[in-house]
């Protein structure tokens, strides 16, 4: 959360509020402790009904204009829309059964999540791996802690995962401010050289993705399925995230690339066809140097696709820095390596992404002032999916299926659509209102073709 927040509001623009960003922690930390000691004795002071009324309102007003939402931002709308109903219903219903419905969920997300972290952590051995790993400990010894029942009995469930929440983010808030302190660039780049700001756009909000013809960064994907040579086996969460099969057996594992409109061109490949035989496999999954391989950039888009097939997915982008790309492009391409699991295609295209879109939030919202660009950031769905997908990529490995998620999430945080109740409300209404007028203006052209 910490450094996807540093690239995208921009260290300049967080090292002025540092103060006010590490008391904000502090509050907030201390908030969630007491919200979680409060819960341990079963006698809630906290307002847990309110909260769920709330909890109801937002839901059931995000599924009432979930439709007004273009491509992922609709789906992202009911699923929050969703959940948060869902649970808001658990709440209110009361007495032993909401909860204990509740806290067999939460148990399972802690569980399923901290398991796949150690698993990864043994498996991979990526940097960092060794805090990774107790990481993933504690989220089992919460996903126990949620599935007894001492010693509220369940009751505290809700009170329990709110000041967790809260807890947890206080904290990285207070390091977000520690390091925004300290820090000289941002993490999106590599090297000490200040970069120019690119032009701040005009607009904050924009209605839909860039037109064809409109300046935009562009992330190509073949997905493992659309770029298979034959009729592929249907695996839909395999297929999409990992390789897919066709009918001859012959497996697609995708590919990635980043192009700019200033002839940037990121495309990473290994210089020559690297063993997958199952005995080597588990070992060049850790991503260790002895694994690195000599690899080979690509020139460009077009000689690629003539010598392979056409990107089968593609984010374009508006706001991003074409400098701040160009300086991280100068410095990365400098090493040719490829690494099966923390350097190939869809990690080079990631850290270029990230690059790339250095300081776009904070660029956009800085006039309107700290909080509000940290409250637009926040409260955007899109973040929570990045993060979530970055973390998973980071303690695994970068595939082309979570670049292009991870893209789209990004690309709805740098290029913001309306997600105010106003602008969504209007924006609903509007679209309610020319149905309407098509189908009355499509009413009487029957009637007239009856005279």
């Amino acid at each position: 959360m910490m450094r996807l927040t540093m690239i995208l509001l921009g260290v300049d623009f967080l090292r002025s509020h540092w103060r006010g960003l590490r008391h904000f922690g502090w509050i907030t930390l201390i908030a969630g402790i007491v919200i979680f000691i409060d819960a341990l004795d079963g006698s809630l002071f906290f307002p847990i009904e309110p909260f769920a009324c709330l909890l109801l309102f937002e839901g059931g007003a995000t599924l009432m204009v979930a439709h007004s939402g273009m491509g992922g931002q609709r789906i992202l709308r009911y699923v929050k829309g969703s959940v948060f109903s869902a649970a808001a219903l658990l709440i209110l219903a009361g007495q032993h059964d909401g909860n204990f419905v509740l806290a067999m969920i939460f148990g399972m997300l802690f569980l399923f999540d901290g398991a796949l972290q150690i698993a990864s952590a043994v498996v991979v051995r990526y940097r960092r791996w060794r805090p990774a790993l107790w990481g993933g400990i504690i989220e089992i010894a919460l996903a126990i802690f949620f599935f007894q029942p001492w010693p509220s009995h369940y009751s505290g469930t809700v009170p329990y995962c709110l000041g967790l929440g809260l807890a947890f983010a206080g904290w990285n808030m207070f390091i977000l401010a520690n390091r925004v302190k300290r820090a000289a660039v941002n993490p999106g780049l590599k090297g000490a050289v200040y970069m120019e700001e690119a032009d701040v756009p005009e607009v904050v909000e924009w209605d839909g993705p860039p037109a064809d013809d409109e300046t935009a960064l562009t992330v190509h994907v073949w997905t493992p399925a659309g770029s298979a040579p034959s009729e592929t086996i249907p695996r839909p969460v395999i297929s999409r995230y990992i390789a897919a099969v066709d009918r001859n057996g012959v497996i697609s594992t995708g590919h990635a690339a980043l192009e700019s409109p200033g002839g940037i061109y990121i495309s990473l490949y290994p210089a020559e066809l690297i063993d997958q035989s199952p005995d080597e496999f588990a070992r060049l999954l850790r991503a260790t140097p002895e694994n690195n391989v000599p690899g080979r950039f690509q020139p460009d888009y077009a000689t690629e696709s003539a010598k392979w097939c056409p990107s089968t997915r593609k984010v374009r982008i508006r706001n991003y820095s074409e400098e701040r790309l160009k300086a991280f492009w100068e410095s990365y391409r400098q090493n040719e390596s490829y690494n099966l699991t923390y350097r190939n295609c869809s990690s080079s295209v990631a850290r270029a992404l990230e690059a790339a879109l250095e300081g776009s939030v904070g660029r956009l919202w800085h006039k309107r002032g700290f909080w509000m660009a940290m409250g637009k950031l926040m409260s955007t769905p899109e973040l929570w999916v990045a993060l979530q997908i970055r973390k998973r990529a980071q303690t695994m490995a970068w595939t082309p299926g979570l670049v292009l998620d991870y893209a789209r999430a990004l690309s709805m945080l740098a290029d913001p659509r309306p997600t105010g109740w106003f602008n969504t409300t209007s924006r609903a209404l509007k679209k309610m209102l020319q149905r309407r007028v098509a189908w009355g203006k499509g009413k009487s052209g029957e009637e007239t073709a009856e005279d």
